[in-house]
């Protein structure tokens, strides 16, 4: 169920300091708009020198990731893996230091089983965890324009939204189980993933019948798939711009590995995720691991035989 764009059951204000730990691209997106909306901001990140444009903004950065928690309050990560997330919940004193009743608000892409361990481990602390990975690139996120899962215990979900209204255009309820959000996540990367797969596989028949593929990336992404994902990376893949990356493709591996993985705990068969990770394993075996996990579009390519030439699929006959 959709909870709208913002919550009503508590003010901006008595969030009190919100923390954030990880600032990557997305990380310092969201948490540049929290502190846009004039909420007490307290940032850490393993590399430094990442905070400082929060900073100068007002920010206020800690030490360690303790120390970007406060008793009782809130506390968000987004970070790359679960060993990362590991890390960070069992630094010292970042259980004891957001205890009692304090939220740790779990952003990152990672395996369901991840959020259920931590989220026990809260709970043995006096704290919750709350599940809310999100679907959307760096300029959403900077654009407020994320969408986001949400699981966890009710009574914190409901004092969180305000934070989540402030990051995202809508959030979906998973229930309580804390795994539950993680879940959702993984199978709309799937969904996306295997989208592109698609696409790459219809836009090199197209080059080697000599058509256009900014021309079929046009036609569907007006009509039969009028969607972000299809228009989108569409375009990317048509016109082989896979550089900056908005989404890593070692990434892109390592979420279709979480798929399969959560797939194996529940015994479901998943064929198509299967030859997505082999394509995306094989961009990284090229050498592609930085590049965006659109470029697994160019596995389709190579297998036809298509020279890329100026980074597009276009046909050699």
């Amino acid at each position: 169920m959709d909870r709208g764009k913002k919550g009503d059951r508590m003010s901006e204000r008595d969030a009190g300091t919100v923390g954030f730990i990880g600032l990557g691209r997305m990380g310092s997106a969201i948490a540049g708009n929290l502190r846009a909306a004039g909420h007490p901001l307290v940032v850490w990140n393993r590399t430094a020198g990442k905070a400082a444009a929060l900073v100068a903004a007002g920010a206020e950065e800690a030490r360690t990731p303790a120390d970007a928690c406060r008793p009782g309050g809130v506390v968000f990560t987004m970070l790359a893996d679960d060993a990362a997330l590991d890390e960070v919940v069992s630094s010292d004193g970042f259980l004891e230091r957001l205890a009692p009743r304090g939220i740790h608000v779990s952003m990152s892409t990672v395996a369901p089983a991840t959020n259920r361990r931590l989220a026990e481990r809260h709970t043995k602390a006096g704290s919750v965890l709350v599940a809310a990975p999100v679907f959307g690139r760096p300029e959403a996120a900077a654009a407020k324009k994320l969408w986001i899962c949400v699981s966890g215990a009710a009574p914190s979900k409901d004092r969180i939204l305000p934070l989540l209204g402030e990051i995202g255009q809508g959030t979906y309820e998973f229930g309580e189980e804390p795994g539950a959000a993680s879940v959702a996540k993984l199978c709309g990367n799937f969904l996306i993933a295997a989208a592109m797969e698609a696409m790459a596989e219809a836009f090199t028949l197209g080059a080697k019948s000599g058509l256009a593929p900014a021309d079929l990336a046009k036609l569907f992404g007006e009509t039969l798939f009028s969607s972000p994902v299809y228009q989108n990376y569409g375009k990317a893949i048509a016109e082989g711009k896979f550089q900056p990356a908005g989404f890593a493709l070692k990434l892109g591996l390592k979420d279709l590995r979480l798929v399969l993985g959560a797939a194996g705990e529940v015994n479901t068969p998943m064929p198509l995720a299967d030859l997505v990770h082999g394509r995306l394993l094989s961009g990284v075996a090229r050498g592609r691991a930085e590049y965006d996990w659109g470029a697994l579009a160019l596995g389709a390519a190579e297998d036809a035989g298509i020279l890329e030439k100026r980074g597009g699929l276009e046909g050699n006959g």
